[in-house]
């Protein structure tokens, strides 16, 4: 069996949408334009998707108060530095920075709308790099 989505229930999941499709490379693969505002979102591999909307409204987990490590979004980062001040000026937030051992670089950052995303720059990859 493979992984098809993580589903993730959201404040504004079209707003949402859009805002990772346009900066972090995300693609909608199908999109709800009514309640619940359910858009199903393809990584550019089109192997990994994320599911985000907004049902039932009142429970919304609280994303802002999450500690990042409880649920976040991991994306491969060939230059987590650009990216982070990239996402910065697209109105993301950085929490923490760490530098490894290993030479990895991992950026945890908080997008607009809490939800933590962590920049990954692995020094040893951890995903197998496959042709299409």
């Amino acid at each position: 069996m493979k992984l098809e989505h993580f589903a993730l229930n959201v404040e504004d999941p079209l707003a949402m949408a859009a805002w990772y499709e346009e900066h972090l490379g995300m693609k909608a693969v199908r999109k709800q334009e009514i309640a619940p505002y359910t858009v199903f979102l393809a990584d550019e591999s089109g192997r990994i998707m994320i599911e985000i909307y907004n049902n039932p409204p009142k429970e919304v987990p609280g994303y802002r108060q999450m500690d990042p490590l409880q649920v976040h979004l991991a994306y491969v980062s060939v230059n987590p530095a650009a990216d982070k001040v990239r996402l910065e000026k697209a109105g993301a937030t950085t929490v923490t920075e760490l530098n490894l051992p290993d030479g990895s670089i991992l950026i945890m950052m908080r997008d607009p709308w809490g939800l933590a995303v962590q920049l990954c720059k692995r020094g040893v990859p951890m995903l197998a790099e496959r042709e299409l």
